[in-house]
């Protein structure tokens, strides 16, 4: 069984002499490692060997393509390719005597579905903490979502897509629940609650609602090997998804943290169970929260331990948090360019970060390394970091450059997964749930509206009726009151003759 990955050698001086071999032992590669270097400088090419070589040795890779070109790793190298003389070359100048082209098994993967299989989660399987830093919330904006996720899983309501939470804050949104929910889970502010709301939208429109829903990714889906041992390598289509920087980093760290929750613990492997390629790794601390930096730091302490190798690929390490740094034993150091004093410095730490060899300056080489060389340290069987080494990095046995869309589309027919992921599924959840019960809400409210209405014109009805009554009572006379009615008319009649009988005589007189 294959015990190393074969890196590259070293052509001494010039001279074409070949240095010692340089090797990364599988037994220690799930002790981590960097990929660092100016862009143009063979980072790409280090990960596709490296990619490639773990694929042979029969270890499943993840590996996000950001630039397209790591897709060649699916299609085998040719004669014909325009540097072919030149890759012929170097694998002889450094000793590599059997080298051949070959493809590596490759599925391909895409957040947005156009040029991979389609990769979804759960918004409750992403968690309010990755959700929020996604989000860009501030700290009482994601209590406000904290309380949201607290809400829906005590009341049975599946969060499973945007619309989902949408449905759930609008829900909450409500003065008389939001209320309630402040009684039992704290107060929520509505200026906190319409940020979110806000945020969500503009996830949204950067296409974050592909990402989210049913059928979600399994993780053994990414952990497989071929019928003949090589591991499968998946490789995510970033191309686009790099265009939505926190989505693309926030997606990687989920990933990383479900691996780390869902493997079980096996110690020390011979090889790892899977690696990890996290390039444009700086995007992920980039405004990272301090909660997150934290979860960051103890998933790539501990998930080793559960046989998974994480390899960062970065421009600069100082990029990566010290506690980071410290977890990574493996360096592959390419060109660094110092042209301000702050460049200077970072390529001053890259050196320093290297065991010293006393044949050349570290710091110097650096910034002389040409493209496709690099300074190496791997860890030895023991696991102490060994001496720097200036290598050229071996030929790849993989085509250097992207696969076209035919041989893309070729591979996608005949994966592993093909149909799995393809259809959405949308199952009852929480927006399905919220509706039915305000749609049941306002029928209820309605049928009392209704009643309140009837009750109101009998009660009109009951009123007019009383009113009529009395009036035509007060039109019928009794008998005995017509009698004294024309008593008092018979009386007036008499006084006012009376009167004027009086007036009259003393007129006369």
């Amino acid at each position: 069984m294959t015990e190393t990955i074969f890196i590259g050698g070293a052509d001494a001086e010039g001279t074409g002499e070949p240095n010692a071999a340089q090797e990364l032992l599988l037994k220690i590669a799930n002790r981590h490692g960097l990929v660092a270097g100016a862009t143009g400088t063979g980072k790409t090419v280090t990960l596709q060997i490296l990619a490639q070589g773990f694929s042979d040795a029969g270890v499943p890779v993840f590996c996000a393509d950001v630039k397209g070109d790591l897709s060649g790793i699916a299609v085998a190298g040719s004669d014909k390719h325009p540097l072919h003389e030149k890759l012929v070359s170097r694998a002889e100048k450094i000793g590599l005597a059997d080298y051949a082209y070959g493809a590596a098994p490759v599925v391909f993967w895409d957040l947005f579905g156009e040029n991979g299989h389609p990769v979804r989660t759960t918004i409750a399987e992403m968690g309010p903490l990755l959700l929020s830093r996604l989000m860009g919330l501030t700290e009482a904006q994601e209590g406000v979502l904290n309380i949201a996720f607290e809400y829906a899983d005590d009341n049975g309501l599946a969060l499973l897509d945007l619309k989902d939470l949408r449905k759930l804050l609008a829900h909450m949104g409500d003065k008389e629940i939001r209320t309630e929910l402040g009684k039992e889970y704290g107060n929520i502010a509505a200026a906190s609650l319409g940020a979110v709301q806000r945020n969500l939208l503009v996830l949204e429109r950067e296409g974050a609602e592909h990402f989210f829903g049913e059928p979600a990714l399994e993780l053994s889906d990414m952990m497989r090997t071929t019928t003949d041992g090589k591991g499968i390598v998946s490789v995510l289509d970033s191309t686009r998804l790099i265009n939505s920087p926190k989505l693309y980093s926030t997606f990687l760290l989920w990933l990383l943290s479900e691996l780390f929750e869902q493997l079980p613990e096996v110690g020390d492997p011979d090889k790892p169970r899977l690696v990890f390629f996290f390039d444009e790794a700086h995007l992920l601390f980039t405004d990272a929260p301090s909660a997150l930096l934290q979860k960051i730091e103890q998933v790539v302490r501990l998930i080793r331990s559960k046989g998974v190798g994480v390899f960062f690929v970065t421009q600069n390490p100082r990029d990566l948090p010290e506690s980071v740094l410290a977890q990574l034993g493996n360096r592959f150091q390419h060109a660094l360019r110092a042209y301000t004093p702050a460049e200077r410095k970072g390529v001053r730490a890259a050196a320093d970060s290297f065991r010293p060899n006393p044949a050349f300056d570290t710091e110097e080489v650096i910034t002389t390394l040409g493209v496709g060389e690099a300074l190496v340290s791997t860890l030895d069987a023991k696991g102490a970091p060994g001496i720097v080494q200036r290598t050229m990095v071996r030929p790849p046995a993989s085509r250097l450059g992207p696969a076209e869309p035919a041989e893309r589309k070729k591979i996608m027919l005949s994966s592993p997964v093909a149909g799995k992921y393809d259809g959405v599924i949308d199952r009852e959840s929480a927006y399905e749930i919220l509706e039915a019960k305000e749609a049941k809400a306002a029928k209820e409210a309605e049928k009392l509206a209704a009643a309140e209405a009837k009750a109101k014109a009998e009660m009109e009805k009951k009123k007019a009726r009383a009113k009529k009554t009395t009036t035509s009572r007060s039109r019928r006379m009794s008998p005995l009151q017509k009698a004294g009615n024309q008593a008092a008319r018979s009386a007036g009649r008499e006084f006012t003759r009376y009167i004027l009988r009086g007036i009259l005589g003393s007129m006369k007189r």
